[in-house]
């Protein structure tokens, strides 16, 4: 009987120990709960915890390895897919001496040798009103620049191109556009435009190799483009014939700039530095040109967009329309 009484406290004392379920752990609690068995053998039931954890976290990392092998050789014949789907490849462009092209802001057939027998010192006197409006509004922009950069051309330049290369792609922009909205051709001025954007971006290119903008230029820069682009954009709407006469004079001012900095390259004020490569391959330049050789064709390049500008609101002053003038031929 004592016997009896004595097992069944035993058995309240350790029943719950034994049989009740154990609070949640990592490892096998995950798959069920741990014994209460775990209290009293900690060391043994530890260890097979700590093992069946090790082999849960080698079975997941071995399956997360495997999926990320499988979505990285997915992802490149996706790629590989794209590529093929659509049939487009970069081709690889060399130069005429049969050594690789490094340049992706122009190609091969874009380069061309300037004109630099072209008249530098044509000048549009103002006759009529709108004429001498366009030409005042030039010169009071140019005072401010020259006091603000003074003899920094190199920084000139950099602005002055920035600014330069907005005419032509607005312009271009709206004969296209007028273009498809009425049904009719362009006279070859869309192309002659956009190539004239073209052309003044890879000067803005060109003079990177120079030097480059500091901060409070670039501040500059964009508030210029910012309000320039809008201003020409709305004056190109209302009379393009005085837009043009504006571009016409701002290239006069550009040829003048550039005449500048070659006065200070040839008394020695201005480093004469080997040219930069992109130069040399844009504009066919010899192989050991310098910078006034740079700064010669670019001035050649300014004279042409001043003739074409002119003359494009010459025609418009005539009462003609440029799709019914053919554009000039291209200087490339």
């Amino acid at each position: 009987m004592s016997s009896r009484m004595a097992g069944a406290a035993l058995l309240r004392h350790l029943g719950p120990r034994l049989f009740a379920a154990g609070p949640a752990v990592s490892g096998l609690t995950a798959r069920g709960g741990m014994p209460a068995a775990a209290r009293l053998l900690p060391a043994r039931m530890a260890s097979t915890a700590a093992e069946a954890a090790r082999e849960d976290a080698g079975a997941n990392k071995q399956h997360g390895g495997t999926e990320k092998h499988e979505e990285e050789a997915a992802g490149g014949q996706s790629k590989k897919a794209v590529v093929s789907y659509w049939g487009i490849d970069t081709p690889k462009l060399v130069k005429e001496d049969g050594t690789e092209w490094k340049w992706t802001s122009f190609r091969p057939w874009d380069a061309y040798t300037s004109d630099t027998s072209i008249d530098i010192g044509k000048h549009h006197a103002p006759t009529t009103l709108p004429d001498k409006a366009a030409y005042l509004i030039v010169k009071s922009l140019r005072v401010p620049m020259d006091l603000f950069f003074q003899r920094r051309h190199a920084s000139h330049a950099l602005l002055l191109e920035t600014v330069a290369a907005v005419p032509g792609m607005v312009g271009g922009m709206l004969l296209h556009l007028r273009s498809l909205r009425r049904f009719e051709h362009s006279g070859g001025w869309i192309r002659a435009l956009l190539e004239e954007a073209e052309n003044e971006r890879m000067h803005l290119m060109t003079f990177l190799e120079v030097t480059q903008p500091r901060w409070w230029e670039r501040a500059l820069v964009l508030t210029a483009q910012g309000v320039f682009f809008n201003a020409y954009f709305l004056g190109y709407l209302l009379s393009p014939k005085f837009a043009h006469r504006v571009v016409g004079y701002l290239e006069e001012e550009a040829v003048h700039s550039y005449t500048e900095y070659l006065k200070d390259l040839e008394a020695g004020i201005i480093d004469n530095t080997p040219a930069p490569a992109i130069a040399i391959d844009y504009w066919r330049l010899p192989a050991d040109a310098k910078l006034k050789d740079v700064v010669t064709v670019v001035r050649a390049d300014e004279a042409h967009h001043r003739d074409v500008n002119h003359f494009a609101s010459d025609i418009h002053y005539q009462g003609m329309k440029l799709k019914d003038t053919p554009a000039p031929l291209s200087y490339h």
